[in-house]
């Protein structure tokens, strides 16, 4: 069977290689919480996170900021405490995110008032 592909414009082609990448990065269940919960109470202790996030379990936590580290959406600094604390906070990278954390907000809001229904 003759495969047809539709043409589609650089826009679509470039919005979706954008998507692509905000997968990669963002992909798996906690990264979105971990930023939105970093942009609305700002620099945390990563207890502090882990109490913030319903559910997360402490390893879970530790390799999502890592990977998030590695991204450059968040910094983690080592205080001079003791015992050792490490904060956690949102690079300007991180901070861009605003825009998309706040509609997601918006539409999971709406999602589930229609679903209720």
């Amino acid at each position: 069977m003759k495969k047809y592909s539709i043409p589609i414009s650089e826009q679509c082609k470039s919005s979706l290689k954008g998507i692509e990448d905000v997968q990669e990065i963002m992909g798996g269940k906690w990264k979105y919480l971990i930023i939105s919960t970093l942009f609305f109470l700002g620099k945390l202790k990563f207890m502090e996170i882990c109490r913030q996030i319903d559910k997360i379990s402490p390893k879970v936590l530790s390799k999502e900021l890592k990977d998030l580290e590695i991204n450059q959406l968040v910094t983690r600094t080592i205080c001079d405490t003791k015992p050792i604390t490490v904060e956690y906070e949102l690079t300007n990278l991180g901070e861009s995110l605003h825009t998309i954390i706040i509609e997601m907000g918006k539409w999971g809001i709406a999602y589930r008032g229609s679903i209720l229904k």
